[in-house]
C-alpha cells in the first residue's frame, strides 16, 4: 500500500484573522491607489495624444497651475470655505427636518395620509426652480443656497426613516410594553434604534446631494462660493477654472460623505458587518 495516499494531509497553517483582514484592507488601498494613478496619468496625457486643445480639456498639470493662480488671486480658499459652510449648515438643517418629519409621520398614519400628497408635491418639484425664487426673497446671501440644499436633502432623509419607523417589529414593541415602558422608552429604545441603520443610508445620500443643492443655488444667484468661481471661469472661457471649482466642490462632497460613513461606524458599531457597508 502507498503509505503517501494514506497518510494524513497536514493542514498549512493560517495566519491570524486580523493579519489576513489587514492583507485584505491593503489589497483593497493599493487597488483603489492603482486605480488612481491610472485616471490622473490618463488625464494628464490623453487630451494631448487625441490631439484635444488646451480649452476643451485641459491636462492634470494645467488644472494644477489654474488652481496654484486661483490660490494667490482669486480668494480660492475663501470661496471654498464658504460653499463647504452653505453645504454643512444646508445638510444639517434638511436632516434635522426630515428625521422629525420621518418619524412624526411614522408614527402617525393619519398624518401621513393628510400631508404625504404635499410631501410628494414639494419633492417632484424641481428644486433648480426655486432658486431664483429664493434669491429673489433673500437676495445674494447665504441662504437661498442653504435652502435649495435643505429642500434637496429633505426627501430621502424623510422617506427613510418614515419607511423605518413603519416596518419596526411589532413583537419587540409589545416585549417592552410588557415590561411596563412608557411611550418615550418604546420610541428610544425600540423604534428609534430600529431606524438608524435606514437613517445612516439616507444620510449617505444626503450628503452627496447637498452639494448639488448648494451648486445650484450658487450658480443661480451666487457672488461668492466656488459655484460662482465655476460661473465666472465659464465666463473668461477658462476651462482649467471651471475644473478647479469642479474638483473642489467633489473634495467637499467626498469628505461629507465620509464624515457620514465614520459616524455611522461609531453609532452603529453593534451591528454585524453584514448589515453596515463597506464603503
Amino acid at each position: 500500500m502507498d503509505t503517501a495516499t494514506t497518510a494524513p494531509k497536514l493542514a498549512m497553517p493560517q495566519p491570524p484573522k486580523h493579519r489576513r483582514v489587514l492583507s485584505e484592507k491593503t489589497r483593497t488601498v493599493a487597488g483603489s491607489l492603482m486605480v488612481l494613478v491610472v485616471f490622473l496619468a490618463a488625464w494628464q496625457w490623453g487630451p494631448g495624444l487625441l490631439g484635444m486643445p488646451e480649452f476643451i480639456l485641459p491636462n492634470f498639470t494645467r488644472v494644477l497651475q489654474e488652481s496654484v493662480v486661483m490660490w494667490n488671486n482669486s480668494n480660492l480658499l475663501g470661496h471654498f470655505g464658504i460653499t463647504a459652510l452653505e453645504v454643512v449648515i444646508g445638510f444639517a438643517l434638511g436632516s434635522l427636518l426630515g428625521l422629525a418629519v420621518g418619524v412624526a409621520l411614522g408614527l402617525s398614519p393619519r398624518a401621513e395620509a393628510m400631508l404625504s400628497p404635499y410631501i410628494l408635491a414639494l419633492q417632484i418639484a424641481p428644486k433648480v426652480a426655486f432658486a431664483p425664487l429664493f434669491v429673489m426673497w433673500l437676495g445674494y446671501t447665504i441662504y437661498p443656497k442653504i435652502l435649495v440644499a435643505v429642500l434637496i436633502v429633505f426627501f430621502p432623509v424623510m422617506i427613510n426613516v418614515l419607511s423605518a419607523v413603519r416596518t419596526v417589529d411589532p413583537d419587540m414593541v409589545n416585549l417592552v410594553r410588557t415590561l411596563n415602558a412608557t411611550r418615550w422608552q418604546i420610541f428610544h429604545l425600540v423604534e428609534f434604534r430600529s431606524a438608524m441603520p435606514a437613517l445612516f443610508s439616507g444620510l449617505r445620500i444626503a450628503s452627496t446631494l447637498a452639494v448639488i443643492g448648494v451648486t445650484v443655488g450658487e450658480l443661480v444667484g451666487g457672488n461668492k462660493g466656488l459655484g460662482y468661481l465655476l460661473v465666472d471661469g465659464e465666463g473668461q472661457g477658462n476651462t482649467a477654472a471651471v475644473f478647479v471649482a469642479i474638483c473642489a466642490l467633489t473634495l467637499i462632497g467626498i469628505v461629507t460623505y465620509g464624515a457620514v460613513v465614520w459616524a455611522e461606524r461609531r453609532v452603529l458599531h453593534y451591528l454585524p458587518k453584514v448589515n453596515t457597508s463597506t464603503v
